[in-house]
């Protein structure tokens, strides 16, 4: 089995972070958005990836091969965003034969993954939301299959939203419905939506069953990535690293603090995501995550995302600042 992370997207609605660093790379409870999707999938014995990318490319590809020499990585380049459906396409070449495991690059989900690759049919992750409408939606019928897939309905017949989780047996046939969609040009919202060639699949008889993730983690804006960067800092706890020169300073757990940070006179936590190399002093920081090489003094800090190579100076309240940007409110 192949794994295959798109992650081609420019990541719009996490600007400014997302103007210098790819989305899946945005920092969140110690580790990458996309470590938490290749480790999840290589703890349950997945050793080749294929991995979509386009904008910011050359960044994936460095992280990957700096992070997971250990593993088989593909790169596909999507120059021109299509959609998933054409993004999939692209790895036809490499995919060959073999079953595949795609999550999108913006996906952390709570499951059994060697469960769901156990399993005898292609299967598809979903959760039920209160309103469907932005989402793929998944139909069931009485016997617990997928009976049809539509990507975000105006008038949602179920409210099982698939959450970017799909485990594809029949990839010849995959690939035959995703050629059926170009040739017919078949879109939703003007893009090849993979959402339209997995209906296609089961309209010609592909059985495909569901399974229902225990959490799902939204990275894709400011808010609901502190939130998830939270919950994710109770459920693993988080790791303050050995290097960590704390002087004068109360840590409030859970909170993932990176090496070489240098705190002063400074309370960090709860749910405080810190990466490597940062210097804190006489400051004041709770649900907020920063980035590595930054530089914060006399600030107090509430709900922000701070990125990397940054530096704030004399502040208090919520901040959305990039890479590379000076601040000093002294």
């Amino acid at each position: 089995m192949k794994a295959i992370i798109p992650v081609a997207g420019a990541g719009a609605k996490l600007r400014p972070h997302t103007y210098t660093q790819p989305k899946a790379l945005i920092p969140i409870a110690g580790k990458t958005i996309l470590s938490f999707i290749v480790d999840q999938l290589h703890n349950a014995s997945i050793t080749e990836f294929i991995f979509i990318v386009g904008y910011l490319g050359e960044k994936i590809q460095e992280y990957v091969k700096q992070t997971y020499p250990h593993l088989t990585c593909h790169f596909v380049y999507q120059n021109e965003r299509q959609g998933t459906g054409h993004a999939i396409e692209l790895t036809k070449n490499i995919v060959g034969d073999d079953e595949v495991f795609v999550v999108l690059g913006d996906t952390i989900c709570d499951f059994d993954v060697k469960e769901v690759i156990a399993s005898e049919f292609s299967m598809l992750g979903i959760k039920k939301v209160d309103d469907p409408r932005n989402f793929g939606v998944a139909e069931l019928d009485e016997h617990g299959f997928i009976s049809h897939v539509v990507e975000k309905p105006s008038i949602p017949k179920s409210n099982m939203a698939l959450v970017g989780l799909y485990k594809i047996k029949e990839t010849h046939f995959l690939f035959e419905c995703l050629h059926h969609l170009f040739m017919q040009d078949i879109r939703s919202f003007g893009e090849y939506n993979l959402t339209d060639a997995l209906d296609c699949m089961i309209k010609r008889g592909a059985k495909f069953k569901s399974f229902k993730v225990k959490n799902w983690f939204d990275c894709g804006k400011k808010e609901t990535l502190l939130e998830s960067n939270a919950t994710l800092l109770k459920k693993y706890g988080g790791k303050v690293h050995e290097s960590v020169q704390s002087e004068n300073s109360i840590i409030v757990p859970p909170v993932s603090i990176g090496p070489g940070c240098v705190l002063k006179n400074a309370i960090i936590g709860p749910h405080v995501a810190v990466g490597a190399d940062t210097t804190i002093q006489h400051s004041i920081i709770r649900d907020s995550i920063i980035g590595s090489y930054t530089n914060l003094f006399e600030v107090v800090l509430d709900n922000s995302l701070i990125g990397s190579d940054a530096s704030v100076k004399g502040l208090s309240r919520s901040l959305n600042i990039g890479d590379n940007t000076e601040i000093d409110f002294g």
